[in-house]
C-alpha cells in the first residue's frame, strides 16, 4: 500500500470584532471544507486582536509548523487594517504600496468615477517581494509570500481568492469518509466502538449522537486515506451494530 501523502494546513483569523462577537466568522468552516475536498488537514485555527505584536507572533508560530497558513481579515482600507504591516514585520521586509497593486486598484476606481484616496491606497500594500492573490470580486488583492497566504475577512471575498489560490498549492492525499447509522445512543456502542478504533489505527472513527424526540441514535463518520482501510473499519462498525442487536435480541423476556 503506497503511504498517503499529507499536507498540512493552520488559519489565522484576524479581527477585533471576531473576538467582541460583532462579527459571527464564516470564513473558518468554508476554509476546512475546501482544505478537506483537496487534501489539505487544516490542524489548528487561531483568532487574534488587531494587534501587530500578535499578529507576527501568531504568523511566525505558525509559519515554521505548517506547509500552509491562511490569514483572513486586516487588509481594508482602514486604520485596524495592518495585516499588511504585520505580515511584513514578521518576514523582516518592507512593507511598500506594491505597483501591479496600484494599477489595478487605480484603474478601477477610475473606471467608477471615484477617487482613488489615500485610504484606498492601503489596500495596495504588501510585504515586498509578496505576489498576488486574484479578488474577482472587489478588484484589492490579497497576497502570498512564502507558506502564508492573506485574504480578506469578507466572506464573498474570502472565498473567490481561495478559489483562485487553491489549485496552485501542494496538496496531499484526499481523506475518504464513510457514515454508519447506529439505531444505538453512545452509551451503548462506547466501548465497542473504542475497539473497533484500535483494530482499525489508519483510520479516524467519531460518533456523533442524535436525538428525534423519543431515542437516541449515533451517526459513526469513518475517516481514512486508503478506501481498503475504510471498507475494512466500515466493515467493522457495522459487525459492532450487529453484535449489539443480536445481543439484546437474546436478553429479552
Amino acid at each position: 500500500m503506497t503511504s498517503p501523502t499529507i499536507v498540512t494546513a493552520a488559519m489565522l483569523a484576524i479581527g477585533d470584532e471576531l473576538l467582541s462577537g460583532r462579527t459571527k466568522d464564516k470564513n473558518i468552516g468554508h476554509l476546512a471544507d475546501m482544505l478537506t475536498m483537496v487534501g489539505i488537514d487544516l490542524r489548528e485555527v487561531r483568532i487574534v486582536a488587531d494587534d501587530q505584536d500578535a499578529i507576527v507572533e501568531a504568523v511566525n508560530a505558525l509559519r515554521s509548523r505548517y506547509r500552509h497558513v491562511f490569514t483572513s481579515g486586516g487588509i481594508g482600507p482602514t486604520h485596524d487594517g495592518i495585516t499588511a504591516d504585520a505580515i511584513s514585520k514578521a518576514f523582516g521586509v518592507e512593507c511598500i504600496h506594491e505597483p501591479k497593486a496600484m494599477e489595478l486598484l487605480g484603474a478601477m476606481y477610475e473606471r467608477r468615477g471615484m477617487e482613488f484616496t489615500e485610504a484606498r491606497k492601503r489596500m495596495a500594500r504588501m510585504p515586498d517581494g509578496a505576489t498576488h492573490i486574484p479578488n474577482p470580486v472587489s478588484t484589492a488583492p490579497g497576497f502570498a509570500i512564502e507558506n502564508v497566504y492573506v485574504m480578506a475577512g469578507v466572506p464573498q471575498v474570502f472565498q473567490a481568492m481561495l478559489d483562485a489560490l487553491l489549485p496552485s498549492l501542494e496538496a496531499g492525499t484526499p481523506v475518504l469518509s464513510r457514515t454508519v447509522r447506529s439505531p444505538y445512543g453512545e452509551g451503548d456502542i462506547g466501548a465497542p466502538l473504542t475497539e473497533v478504533q484500535k483494530n482499525h489505527p489508519e483510520t479516524s472513527i467519531g460518533s456523533y449522537p442524535k436525538f428525534d424526540g423519543k431515542s437516541f441514535s449515533t451517526d459513526i463518520v469513518i475517516r481514512a486515506r486508503d478506501a481498503a482501510v475504510l471498507g475494512a473499519a466500515e466493515a467493522g462498525v457495522i459487525a459492532m451494530i450487529e453484535a449489539i442487536g443480536s445481543s439484546r435480541e437474546k436478553n429479552q423476556p
